[in-house]
C-alpha cells in the first residue's frame, strides 16, 4: 500500500503541474506498477474521480494550444486525440472551444510563411494545398486561402 501512495502522490503532482489525459496517466501508472493492470486502473480511476485527470479539460487545452500556437487544423487535432483514446464526443466539445476566426487567421499565416519558402517553385499551389491539408485543415478552407495568397489578396 505504501508503493501505491507513493505512485499516487507522484502522479497527483504531475497532474497538478499540467493537464494529462487518462490514457497517459494509465500508461505511467502501468510503468510504475510493473504492468499490474488492476493497481494502475484503480489509481487512474481515483485520479479521474478526484478531478486530477479530465479528458475534456486535457482535450480542450490541447486543441487550443495546437490550433493557436502550432497552427494545426481540426482534422490533425482530432486524429491525435483519437490516438490517445479520447472519445469523439469529448473531442467535438474540445474543438468547440477553439476560436474559429483565430484558427483561420493562423491557417492563413502558416500558409503565407510556407508560400515565402516556396517562392518561385512551379508547383507552389499544389505544395501549399498539400501542406495545409497535412496540417489538418479542410480543403474547403485551404483551397480559397491558397488562391487568395497566390493572387496577392489580403
Amino acid at each position: 500500500m505504501e508503493e501505491y501512495q507513493k505512485v499516487m502522490s507522484r502522479l497527483q503532482g504531475l497532474c497538478a503541474k499540467r493537464e494529462c489525459c487518462s490514457s497517459d496517466i494509465l500508461r505511467k501508472a502501468l510503468a510504475a506498477f510493473d504492468g499490474d493492470t488492476d493497481q494502475a486502473g484503480k489509481l487512474t480511476a481515483s485520479l479521474v474521480e478526484d478531478g486530477f485527470v479530465s479528458d475534456l479539460r486535457y482535450s480542450s487545452a490541447f486543441a487550443r494550444e495546437k490550433s493557436g500556437i502550432s497552427g494545426w487544423g481540426s482534422a490533425k487535432i482530432t486524429s491525435t486525440l483519437l490516438g490517445k483514446g479520447i472519445s469523439r464526443e469529448i473531442i467535438r466539445k474540445a474543438l468547440e472551444e477553439v476560436d474559429a476566426e483565430a484558427a483561420d487567421r493562423k491557417m492563413r499565416s502558416v500558409l503565407e510563411s510556407k508560400c515565402r519558402l516556396l517562392h518561385g517553385d512551379p508547383q507552389i499551389k499544389f505544395k501549399l494545398i498539400r501542406f495545409g491539408l497535412t496540417r489538418g485543415y479542410d480543403y474547403e478552407k485551404v483551397g480559397p486561402a491558397v488562391n487568395d495568397i497566390l493572387s496577392g489578396k489580403d
